[in-house]
C-alpha cells in the first residue's frame, strides 16, 4: 500500500461524500489505495463484502479542538493511525476534510514524514474563513478563531488540496491565498446504472403519491438546504396547484423546527417527512417524483459546496431545481436540465415551481436532457479515473 485514505464518513454511515469516497476509491487499483474510516453499526457487513482494505477507527471528535478532552481524542486516535500508517508502509495520506481528518493528516505527516492531500467540499473551507459577524448571527464553531486557524494550518502544510468543484477552488485561491497549482479540481460523480429512469410500476402508489404532484428534497435537514424556504412557498403554490406534495428524504436538527413550520403554515398534510429510506426505496423517489428541488442558500458562510443529489436526480430523468448559491450551478446545464433560483425568500422559488409543475412537457423535455448531461461527464469510472490522474501526478 502507498496510499490511505482517511475518513469519518463511509458506508454505512449515510452522507454525500462518503458516498463519493466508497465510489472512487473501491475503484482504484487495490495494492496501492486503502481506507482509515470511521466506525459505524453495519460497518463489519460493508467491510465483508468488499476486498477494499478498510480499518475502522473512532473519528469522531468534539468541535471545540483545543481544549484538553478534545486534544486527547486526537493524540489517540493519531497515535493509531501513526501504527496503521507504519505497519502499512503508506507513503500518502488522503484526509477527507480539513476537520477532523486534514487534522490527524497533518500530525501524522509531521511525525512521520509522509505527505498528505486534502479534499475540500466548499461548506468548511467557506465557514471557517467567514466574515466576522454579530455574535447572535455565528453559527457554531465554525466561525470561530480558533477554527480558521487550525483549518489554515492543515491548508497550508497539505502538499495539494482537492476541490469539489469551481467554486470551492475559487474559495481556496482567493480566500485562503493557496497556489492555483497546489488546487486540483475533482467533481463528484454518480452511478448511472443504479440511477436510471423508469415507468411508473405502482410505485407511485405505494410511495402514497397518486394524484399528487410530488417534488422532492434528498438531504440532512441542514438550514442551507432550504427546506424552510420552500414549506413557506407551500401556501401559495398550493393554493395554484392544490394536489402538490413536498416529500423530504432525510433527517438531521432541522427535523422538529421544519415540522412545526409546517404546522404553523397549515400545510401539514402537503408535507411528507420520509426520515432516512433504503437504497431502493431512494432510487424510488427519485424516479417518481414531478420535480427534484433544493432550495440551497447561504447561512452565515454555510454554503452548499457542489449538490451530489442534483446527479442522482438528473440521471433519473428528473428536471431539477436548484439555489444560485455555491457550486450547484456546476451540477446542471442551468435553462436546460434545470433551473437556478434564489432561495433566501420562498416567493422567486414558489413562482418558479408553480409555473414547472404547470408545464410538463417542459418537465419531460429537461428531465430527458439531465439524463444525457449525467450520462456524458459524471459517471463513477471517469472520475475515478480522473482521480487516479491526480493522485499518480503528485506520487
Amino acid at each position: 500500500m502507498t496510499t490511505l485514505l482517511v475518513s469519518e464518513i463511509f458506508p454505512p454511515k449515510i452522507g454525500g461524500s462518503g458516498r463519493w469516497f466508497w465510489e472512487l476509491y473501491s475503484r482504484l487499483p487495490r495494492d496501492r489505495y486503502a481506507v482509515a474510516a470511521g466506525s459505524d453499526p453495519g460497518d463489519a457487513q460493508i467491510d465483508a463484502a468488499t476486498d477494499l482494505s478498510i480499518e475502522r477507527l473512532p473519528l469522531s471528535f468534539p468541535t471545540r479542538f483545543l481544549r484538553p478532552s478534545s486534544l486527547g481524542s486526537y493524540w489517540r486516535a493519531a497515535r493509531r493511525l501513526r501504527r496503521s500508517v507504519a505497519r502499512r508502509d503508506i507513503r500518502w495520506l488522503h484526509a477527507a476534510r480539513c476537520l477532523p481528518e486534514g487534522l490527524l493528516a497533518a500530525a501524522v505527516a509531521r511525525h512521520s514524514g509522509i505527505r498528505y492531500a486534502c479534499f475540500a467540499h466548499g461548506e468548511e473551507v467557506n465557514l471557517s474563513n467567514a466574515e466576522p459577524r454579530p455574535r447572535w448571527h455565528q453559527r457554531r464553531v465554525y466561525e470561530s478563531r480558533e477554527l480558521g486557524w487550525i483549518v489554515g494550518v492543515v491548508l497550508a502544510n497539505a502538499a495539494y488540496v482537492i476541490a469539489n468543484s469551481d467554486n470551492t477552488a475559487s474559495i481556496l485561491t482567493e480566500r485562503w491565498a493557496l497556489p492555483a497549482e497546489r488546487v486540483e479540481r475533482l467533481h463528484p460523480g454518480v452511478d448511472t446504472n443504479r440511477f436510471t429512469p423508469a415507468e411508473d410500476d405502482g410505485t407511485r402508489d405505494r410511495l402514497g403519491w397518486r394524484g399528487r404532484r410530488v417534488l422532492l428534497t434528498v438531504g440532512r435537514l441542514q438550514r442551507r438546504k432550504g427546506h424552510d424556504v420552500l414549506i413557506q412557498a407551500l401556501p401559495e403554490i398550493r393554493r395554484r396547484v392544490p394536489d402538490v406534495l413536498y416529500a423530504i428524504v432525510g433527517d438531521g436538527e432541522e427535523r422538529e423546527r421544519l415540522e412545526r413550520l409546517a404546522r404553523d403554515l397549515d400545510v401539514e398534510d402537503a408535507v411528507l417527512f420520509l426520515g432516512e429510506v433504503g437504497d431502493q426505496e431512494l432510487v424510488d423517489c427519485y424516479r417518481h417524483c414531478d420535480l427534484f428541488v433544493l432550495p440551497n442558500r447561504e447561512i452565515a458562510g454555510d454554503i452548499e459546496g457542489f449538490g451530489m443529489v442534483l446527479l442522482e436526480a438528473q440521471a433519473c430523468g428528473r428536471p431539477v431545481v436548484a439555489g444560485d448559491s455555491g457550486g450547484t450551478r456546476e451540477t446542471m446545464e442551468p435553462g436546460r436540465t434545470g433551473l437556478l433560483v434564489a432561495c433566501e425568500h420562498p416567493g422567486e422559488l414558489g413562482e418558479r415551481l408553480v409555473r414547472l409543475l404547470g408545464d410538463p412537457e417542459r418537465l419531460a423535455a429537461m428531465g430527458a436532457a439531465g439524463r444525457t448531461w449525467v450520462e456524458a461527464r459524471f459517471g463513477w469510472d471517469a472520475c475515478a479515473h480522473r482521480a487516479e490522474e491526480i493522485f499518480e501526478r503528485w506520487a
